[in-house]
């Protein structure tokens, strides 16, 4: 039984054919939380249905390639005190529930900043980081350290850990600009870090790794056009060769992607070829454009 002092939280989603992980998200947050919106964007699979089955409000609108638009009407949905906004493919583990409760009740309030575990362990021998310090009041948002699950592990490295988003909030004190996919937050107010993990399944294979890169190179693609990125012989040498091989040497070396092995390895790799294969799809949106016009 909650205590009466606990302040309410809703959970916020945007859903699009989820059907092989919302059920775990959902079930992370079931039994705990006061509400849950997820907002759909017409799934062909059942993810919806699934949804419902959980005790989720389900609203059905029109899909939209930046789902953060999705997420905002979830959000502003929400009737809750706090709003913990997640995507399908996460999960809160039990740490981090116990965490949000705390705040919930009143009893913690997060801490002003994050250390990583290795810097937490020189802390011990060496005190050369500050170490955090806990917050005397609720902060306005937090930053929510997540883990990314790819291919057969957590990646550590290739700047993929710890991955922090801002994902709770009180109502009415954070919004999303919507104008990207990986923006983060706009907050009124103070940030604060919660310490545990947030679990993020987005590629724990590589079909689904391509599923998302397809969708995310065509978004890009738009972006490029937009912005005017013309297709000529400098921005083909740019995009194609010289900016996937910048970053896959900046994930793989400066950011040490090859100490997680053959995962760090393609993820190094393949997040180079995302400027190639979305400057390849702007090339097609130029030529579809001159097709539609003869």
């Amino acid at each position: 039984m909650k205590k009466s002092k606990r302040q309410t939280i809703s959970v916020t989603l945007a859903s699009y054919n989820n059907e092989d992980c919302i059920a775990d998200c959902l079930n992370s947050v079931k039994g705990w939380v006061d509400e849950i919106i997820v907002v759909d964007g017409h799934s062909t699979d059942k993810t919806a249905e699934i949804a419902r089955k959980l005790g989720a409000k389900v609203l059905l609108r029109e899909n939209n390639p930046v789902f953060h638009i999705q997420k905002d009407i979830a959000n502003r949905e929400a009737k809750s005190d706090w709003i913990l906004q997640l995507d399908a493919d996460e999960r809160i583990t039990p740490v981090m529930q116990k965490e949000i409760i705390g705040i919930l009740d009143g009893d913690y309030f997060g801490y002003d900043s994050w250390l990583s575990p290795l810097k937490s362990t020189i802390n011990k021998f060496l005190p050369f980081f500050p170490e955090p310090y806990r917050l005397t009041k609720p902060a306005a948002a937090y930053w929510l350290p997540r883990k990314n699950f790819f291919l057969n592990r957590y990646l550590k490295n290739a700047g993929q850990y710890p991955d922090p988003v801002i994902r709770l909030f009180q109502r009415g004190k954070a919004e999303l600009p919507a104008k990207d996919v990986h923006e983060q937050m706009i907050v009124k107010g103070s940030v604060g870090w919660l310490r545990s993990d947030l679990d993020h399944f987005a590629t724990p294979n590589f079909s689904r790794y391509l599923l998302r890169e397809n969708r995310y190179s065509s978004l890009q693609a738009g972006f490029y056009k937009r912005d005017g990125v013309k297709i000529n012989f400098f921005n083909t040498l740019n995009y194609l060769f010289f900016k996937p091989l910048g970053t896959f040497l900046s994930l793989y070396i400066r950011y040490r992607g090859f100490m997680d092995g053959f995962p760090g390895f393609v993820f190094s790799l393949y997040s180079g070829f995302h400027h190639a294969f979305s400057y390849m799809k702007l090339w097609e949106l130029y030529k579809d454009e001159d097709y539609g016009k003869n």
